[in-house]
């Protein structure tokens, strides 16, 4: 009997101990949190300015260059939560990596910019030359998709280039007027047309895409792995409510998000920043509540080519 109650008694505890660390706050635990040099930066410029206070000062945000930085995070597990593009969260889930997906925080922010003012629609397109950063990656597979909506073969009316290997140099090569057109991503296309005023906006890619699909890019994810979730749901709370209120201060106090972009180093120039902001498309939704656009925009990947997003459609349990 004396055995049972002890046994008992440890399974209380047990329980009880498990329950206190479900409802750890962020003040408790040391928080590592990956995000990229860009919109995904930009958008929790307000919390990464608040945690170089003394409130929050547990929690490290680490300000990557490349999605591979981040993604090298997420497989060593040295990231609590990481913001990468959505197709490679989808990836690293098929393959087993502890993470899920809890949030849309950026909308799209690709422009295809170039010299020639004769381009406004985009049969114009037709036998043009088009540099573009890194086949099968995001901005390729996303404009090789609306080619092909409007008409245009992407293997044979136009041309693709991808002599340049990263975001960084083909912006320089717009701007430098290397490459007549090409895909940039914001804040790099902002940087493009502030170099060069020659160069303009052709399409905003993202607009594009909505008016097709009637849904916003789901471009970025916003991630947490997943067993320090389980655990701790009072932290991403406090997380997720923190980095939403950067968001929608930022879009709505942009003189002053703009002076701290410059600040942390995201963007050099405060006129540059000021005018990324809104090319950015800066909104942090909750994807629980966006199954159906999130599964249309990774449709788009599956069908082109599987492997982009692991070989399959990720399973309900990839949203979180």
């Amino acid at each position: 009997m004396r055995n049972i109650l002890l046994l008992w008694l440890i399974s209380v505890l047990l329980i009880s101990a498990c329950g206190q660390r479900s409802q750890k706050t962020v003040s408790q635990l040391d928080i590592v949190i990956a995000t990229l040099k860009g919109p995904s930066s930009m958008g929790m410029i307000k919390f990464i300015d608040s945690i170089n206070g003394t409130v929050i000062s547990n929690i490290k945000i680490v300000i990557l260059n490349e999605p591979m930085q981040v993604r090298k995070m997420m497989l060593d597990g040295s990231a609590d939560f990481a913001i990468l593009p959505t197709t490679m969260a989808a990836l690293l889930y098929n393959k087993g990596v502890d993470y899920r997906l809890i949030a849309i925080p950026v909308w799209g922010s690709l422009y295809l910019l170039g010299s020639d003012s004769s381009i406004t629609e985009w049969k114009d397109l037709r036998g043009r030359r088009i540099n573009v950063m890194g086949r099968g990656m995001t901005p390729d597979v996303l404009f090789r998709y609306l080619l092909e909506k409007n008409g245009l073969n992407a293997d044979s009316d136009v041309l693709l280039d991808y002599s340049f290997p990263t975001h960084i140099d083909l912006a320089n090569a717009v701007a430098a007027g290397l490459a007549n057109m090409g895909v940039v991503s914001e804040p790099l296309a902002s940087l493009v047309l502030d170099k060069n005023r020659g160069v303009k906006t052709i399409f905003d890619l993202n607009l594009e895409w909505e008016k097709l699909e009637g849904v916003p890019i789901a471009q970025t994810a916003f991630v947490g792995r997943e067993s320090f979730m389980r655990h701790n749901p009072q932290v991403v709370r406090e997380i997720v409510s923190a980095y939403e209120r950067s968001s929608q201060w930022v879009n709505a106090n942009t003189d002053s998000a703009a002076s701290l972009i410059v600040k942390y180093d995201i963007l050099p120039e405060y006129g540059l920043a000021l005018h990324s902001i809104p090319r950015s498309n800066i909104r942090f939704v909750a994807a629980a509540g966006i199954r159906e656009g999130i599964d249309r925009y990774l449709k788009v990947f599956y069908d082109i080519n599987p492997e982009i997003i692991g070989g399959k459609m990720a399973d309900e349990n990839f949203i979180y």
